[in-house]
Order: structure tokens, then C-alpha cells, then sequence
């Protein structure tokens, strides 16, 4: 067990969207023993680190050679967000580097000095999820992910398992995450951020017509879940020392009519949805149907209701997207 309000953690990623939202998680939990790692680069990510508490910032390509020289002293834990989260990424070498070989210096660095390890995988693991959306570690060779940022979090899962750390570590599947701290995303934010700024722009949302005979309009579906939630999920699972591969999701798919209508009815617009063709580029890689298996989390404890689809949106357009809030600004 760790007591958060206690704990002096290290955030990687940490100015990014679930790695601040997670600083602001540990803020609300009593702790500012925070050490944040990130490349803030010249956008506005900067600005998710403006209502944080926190001990220090330094640029991540510091971080290991200030780690190893002890000069940022001991952490209990280290919760490692940092990566390229781009699935458009093109450049595999880079990826390689900076999303498998960057982890596993750190969890070696963390493990060696007796910090628990909690990191980000994703649910891009799964690919077509043709094998399934089980995190229970023996599925890891039947997976198949459709772009290299998926493939370099499997690389790692799977690294991790065959150096039997899977025991000491806890790695995080996260499925579609949305909510507060996600401006600086450009194309890789949620369709709730993308979609409110085509809402003010021109009054309707555009989303990708089905190019498949099984799914109608708008009716592809994913799980959906609420940034607030992941906070919980995770630091739930950080608090307890569990360890192996969880799926952060709702255990429940939705579509995405169900994600963008509520948001008509908090801005007080009428509904108009269009639906555009996909790119030919993203059509052989997209996903039809994403859910969260989340037996495993549920059997460590975790047993909160998520955010109900319709309530986490609402809030989202109306408390921080209409005044431009960000989360530690309430």
C-alpha cells in the first residue's frame, strides 16, 4: 500500500493530458511531492501546469541522467505517462526509442531503487480486436495492433512479462479517454474537443461515415471513459500495489451519436450531424468496436461506477470547454 497524500512521486508526461490530470488527482489526494517530466516544446501544453501543485519541472530528455546521478532523490512512485500517443506517428524508430527503450530504462532505474512502477500501455494493443480485449498477459502474442504506437506499447507489455516483472509493475491499457487537459492534442485529441469546436464554428458535428456494411452512421462504436474516472482507476491502483496489466475502461461500448448528443443539448444548439467520408489512409487501421474487459481491475478492488456517458460530456462542454478551464481552475 502507498499513501498518496504522503507519497513523493515522479509524473513522466506529467504536463500532458492524463499525466497532469493525474498530478491534479494527487493534489486532491494532499500531496504537491510531485516531480513532473515533459516536453512541453512550443504549444500550449504548458498551460495544463498552471493550477498544479507540484515541487519541480525539467525536460524529459534531462530526466535519466538526472535520475542516475541521484540529484532528484527518491520517489515512491513513478507514474510514467510520457510517450509519443500519436497513432499517426510514421517514424517506427522513433517510437522504438522513445515509447519502448525509454520505459525500460526508467523501470529499471525505478525497480533498482524500490519505487513502484506504474505505466501507460494502451488499448491500441488490441488492434481489430479480432483476438480479443482480455488483459490477461498469456494474450499478448495473439495481438496484433494496427500501427507502430500501438506495436511499441506491446513491445513493452511484453517485455515486461518476459523479464517477469509483470508481478512488481502495473501496466495500463487505456481505452478512449476524454475530458479536461486535452487542447494541446492537435488530431489526437477526442472527438468531444473536436466536435465543440465545430459546433462554434459552423452549428453541426461531422463524424466518419461507416465504411463497413455491419456498422451504420455513426454507429461505430468504443469505450468511452472519462478522464476523472482514469484518475481514479489509476491511482486506485498505484494506492494498492497492484500489479500486471489492467484495462481502464467503462466495460461498456457506446456509439458515437451517443457521445456527441448531449453535447447539443449542454450547449443549447439543435442537432445537426453530417457524416464525411474516411480517409483512405486511417480505413485499413480504424477500429469498428472497442471495450474494456474489466474483470481484472474489479478483482483489485476497484469497484466505483463510471462517469455516466451523457453526465462526463455535459460537464466537460459546460465546466471547462465553454470558459476555457482546465482541471485545478474549479
Amino acid at each position: 500500500m502507498i499513501d498518496l497524500g504522503r507519497a513523493r512521486v515522479l509524473v513522466t508526461g506529467g504536463a500532458g493530458f492524463i499525466g497532469s490530470a493525474l498530478v491534479w488527482g494527487l493534489n486532491a489526494r494532499g500531496t504537491s511531492r510531485i516531480v513532473i517530466a515533459d516536453h512541453l516544446g512550443t504549444g500550449p501544453k504548458w498551460r495544463n501546469l498552471r493550477a498544479l501543485r507540484f515541487e519541480d519541472y525539467l525536460e524529459a530528455g534531462d530526466l535519466l541522467p538526472r535520475l542516475e546521478s541521484g540529484a532528484l532523490g527518491a520517489f515512491d512512485l513513478v507514474l510514467h505517462m510520457g510517450a509519443c500517443s500519436a497513432t499517426t506517428e510514421q517514424d517506427a524508430a522513433y517510437l522504438a526509442r522513445n515509447n519502448y527503450e525509454f520505459s525500460k530504462d526508467l523501470c529499471r532505474w525505478a525497480l533498482g531503487r524500490g519505487s513502484a512502477f506504474v505505466y501507460a500501455s494502451s488499448a491500441a494493443t488490441y488492434g481489430d480486436g479480432a483476438a480479443g480485449m482480455d488483459d490477461d498477459p498469456a494474450s499478448i502474442e495473439a495481438l496484433r495492433p494496427l500501427n507502430m504506437y500501438g506495436y511499441s506499447k506491446l513491445l513493452f507489455d511484453r517485455w515486461a512479462r518476459d523479464e517477469g516483472l509483470l508481478g512488481r509493475v502495473a501496466g495500463l491499457r487505456f481505452f478512449n479517454v476524454f475530458g479536461p487537459n486535452e487542447d494541446h492534442k492537435g488530431e489526437m485529441r477526442s472527438v468531444v474537443h473536436k466536435a465543440y469546436a465545430q459546433i462554434l464554428a459552423d452549428g453541426e458535428i461531422r463524424l466518419f461515415r461507416s465504411h463497413r456494411p455491419d456498422y451504420r452512421d455513426g454507429e461505430q462504436q468504443r469505450d468511452f471513459v472519462y478522464v476523472k474516472d482514469v484518475v481514479d482507476m489509476t491511482l486506485h491502483v498505484a494506492a494498492h500495489g497492484a500489479s500486471g496489466l489492467f484495462n481502464m475502461g467503462t466495460g461498456q461500448a457506446r456509439t458515437w451519436l451517443d457521445l456527441v448528443r448531449p453535447m447539443f443539448t449542454a450547449l443549447g444548439r439543435p442537432e445537426r450531424i453530417t457524416f464525411v467520408d474516411m480517409p483512405e489512409t486511417l480505413r485499413a487501421t480504424y477500429q469498428y468496436h472497442t471495450l474494456a474487459d474489466v474483470s481484472r481491475l474489479r478483482a483489485a478492488g476497484y469497484d466505483a461506477a463510471p462517469t455516466p456517458l451523457a453526465q462526463a460530456v455535459t460537464e466537460y462542454v459546460r465546466d471547462y470547454l465553454v470558459p476555457g478551464r482546465h482541471l485545478g481552475d474549479e
